[in-house]
């Protein structure tokens, strides 16, 4: 450990804070407005998951330090990025995946005794 505190400057944190600011101005507009197709809310998604990310980039950044920490800190912070992506992926195909067969019914269940 060498011991280095890297002082981040009021000014810097006031510019997040203006851009944190920006973004949940973005956000609420973002779910005021129907963007795609009259049925789905795919593409609200996508843009309320893509502000979302930048919203927590300036955090881990600036609030975390992660931007004036050393390389072992960002291997370890990106490594913590990498399975929420996984675990995202992984949500959306199951989440996907229970849209087919909705509309098939249910046949008779077997151990259900009437």
């Amino acid at each position: 450990m060498s011991g280095h505190h890297h002082i981040v400057t009021p000014k810097t944190y006031g510019a997040v804070l203006v851009g944190l600011m920006a973004l949940m101005i973005a956000t609420i507009l973002a779910a005021q407005v129907h963007i795609g197709p009259e049925d789905q809310h795919l593409y609200n998604l996508v843009l309320a998951l893509a502000i979302a990310f930048c919203k927590m980039s300036l955090i881990i950044l600036f609030f975390m330090h992660v931007k004036y920490s050393s390389n072992i800190t960002r291997v370890f912070a990106a490594a913590g990025f990498l399975w929420l992506v996984i675990f995202f992926v992984l949500l959306f195909c199951d989440y996907a995946a229970r849209q087919y067969g909705m509309d098939t019914p249910i046949t008779t269940n077997p151990y259900l005794v009437n």
